[in-house]
């Protein structure tokens, strides 16, 4: 999703000599294969897009996975755009490096000041080294690593799986069958009390290519919008722009996560950038986009 939007972005720019590989060309898991990718293109910026990441449910239930692969990839990108002399690197983090109750709106500050929530501490640890990991050949060769926190994310390509999905795209396919089923209830997670803040991933790029122009501390340095929503209120709007009229049930059986995460935006602000994307238009837009390309390949 995010790469897929850098890509756009950058083309809609006029920036032509993109080197780019998914993951069936190159599993950045692997040492050698990404040593020897770097070694041949030794490309001069590199943005790290590339994570394992899921929802409450898959990171809840495969920790290990979702820290021993993010390490492995972060490990061998990191130490080869520097090996190979990168000008300038951008590591994309997670929202989820911050503690568990930090307060609100969350500052770069917070990190490594409380303890993370418990259901994706694995994925959160991951993140953090990755920021320490680029900190450190900051300090100790002059690096120009620079790390960027997003908030959540949503828009096309995004993961539609409800085994592995985020919330926008589990409620969105979620609505949208029921809706085909013509069910009277749909079934979401946890209270509904619970505020998040949503980024469409096309800001995201826009606020990446300004972080490469005008951006070179090896502080952490948040991306959102400074608004957030909750999940109930969610719910109800991705009902409304599906249009699904059935009742949402609540069950409290399941994890809420954290309580709030609003993030503090005053230094990308202040570098120029503000996302123009609102949450109800870029929902209709995810939704078009879900229904051309992965709802008519989805069993109703």
């Amino acid at each position: 999703m995010v790469g897929s939007a850098l890509i756009r972005r950058l083309k809609s720019e006029g920036f032509a000599d993109l080197i780019v590989r998914d993951r069936s060309e190159l599993d950045l898991r692997e040492e050698f294969a990404v040593t020897k990718f770097f070694t041949e293109e030794k490309p001069t910026v590199v943005i790290l897009a590339a994570a394992k990441v899921g929802g409450i449910k898959a990171n809840n239930d495969f920790p290990v996975e979702f820290l021993l692969d993010n390490l492995r990839i972060q490990n061998n990108v990191i130490h080869a755009a520097y090996a190979n002399g990168a000008r300038k690197l951008l590591f994309l983090g997670s929202s989820c490096i911050y503690p568990k109750f930090a307060s609100q709106p969350i500052p770069e500050t917070a990190l490594l000041s409380g303890l993370l929530e418990p259901t994706n501490e694995a994925y959160a640890v991951a993140k953090i080294t990755g920021i320490k990991l680029c900190q450190a050949y900051a300090r100790e060769y002059g690096a120009n690593f620079i790390s960027a926190m997003p908030t959540n994310l949503y828009g096309p390509h995004d993961n539609f799986d409800l085994e592995t999905s985020h919330v926008v795209a589990a409620l969105l396919r979620k609505a949208h069958e029921a809706k085909t089923r013509k069910d009277r209830e749909l079934i979401v997670w946890g209270s509904g009390k619970p505020r998040r803040e949503f980024l469409h991933v096309d800001d995201l790029a826009s606020a990446c290519l300004l972080l490469l122009e005008k951006y070179d501390s090896s502080e952490v340095i948040n991306i959102g919008c400074g608004e957030d929503i909750s999940i109930r209120e969610l719910a109800q709007l991705i009902c409304d722009v599906v249009g699904f009229d059935g009742e949402l049930v609540w069950d409290p059986t399941k994890p809420d996560g954290v309580p709030r995460k609003l993030l503090d935006v005053t230094k990308v602000s202040a570098l120029g950038w503000r996302p123009s994307i609102p949450l109800r238009q870029g929902i209709v837009q995810t939704y078009n986009w879900f229904l051309k390309n992965v709802a008519r390949s989805t069993p109703a």
